[in-house]
């Protein structure tokens, strides 16, 4: 049975007084599970506030090493951590940030191969990818699996927020968004760079999301795009895309 130590009643205290969370929203997050895919400049924000917020166990994936490029945007991590595995060290801080949750590091690469196996058990997933492989991988192991998906993304000064609810049999996917999966990444950071709190601000967002998903709050196909120059921001609800070759014939 899942409970809360006085510890975790003092730590988590401004949680309990809302009623939008209050004791019985607290062990939901504590009992939840979320695997985030990606420990760069989406993940960081993300996984630090998961962390904040109590989530019980945290699985991060992520086969990269911490560069000096990386400082710019991907706020986990600092100068000492230079030349370590992304996981090894984003784990480190987020155990210094909250050492009540359990937290599993895995430093590889999500494919079609390993994807149930990462994603067996998750109460939710947030994909901070940077590409369109993995991204369409996330899509089909959660749908799959019916587990609902959080995504975001962010080019030069435009993010994206994306929610799928696969518990729903008429969820839309990421297919029904942008349709079949290309065959060559176009832009990514690398290539178009950045604004620096873009980052944070769609990374916060999907933290936000999976909370208000993980307490019953938000359900459904949902796209945010949000312009980091004017801070603008449109919100669409999606429908499932009868011809989506990713999720044709499921969930019906």
């Amino acid at each position: 049975m899942v409970e809360l130590s006085d510890k975790e009643q003092l730590r988590y205290s401004r949680h309990l007084i809302l009623k939008e969370v209050g004791f019985e929203g607290q062990l939901k997050l504590k009992a939840a599970h979320i695997v985030v895919v990606g420990a760069g400049g989406l993940g960081s924000p993300a996984l630090l506030y998961l962390a904040a917020a109590g989530i019980g166990e945290l699985t991060l994936l992520d086969d990269d090493k911490v560069e000096l490029s990386n400082l710019q945007r991907q706020v986990l991590y600092k100068v000492n951590h230079l030349g370590q595995d992304k996981v090894s060290a984003a784990g480190k801080v987020l155990v210094s940030l909250n050492n009540q949750i359990k937290i599993n590091t895995v430093s590889a690469k999500l494919t079609a191969d390993n994807a149930q196996q990462m994603f067996s058990g998750a109460t939710l997933v947030l994909d901070c990818s940077d590409n369109f492989s993995t991204r369409y991988v996330v899509n089909r192991q959660c749908l799959a699996l019916g587990i609902p998906l959080v995504s975001g993304a962010a080019i030069a000064s435009e993010g994206q927020l994306m929610c799928f609810d696969f518990r729903q049999s008429q969820s839309p996917c990421y297919g029904c968004l942008f349709g079949k999966q290309p065959q060559q990444q176009t832009l990514n950071c690398s290539n178009a760079g950045v604004l620096s709190p873009l980052l944070g601000v769609i990374g916060s967002m999907q933290a936000l999301l999976a909370v208000n998903i993980v307490l019953g709050h938000h359900c459904g196909g949902q796209f945010i795009r949000f312009d980091g120059l004017s801070l603008a921001q449109q919100q669409f609800q999606l429908t499932k895309a009868p011809e989506c070759s990713e999720c044709a014939g499921k969930n019906n």
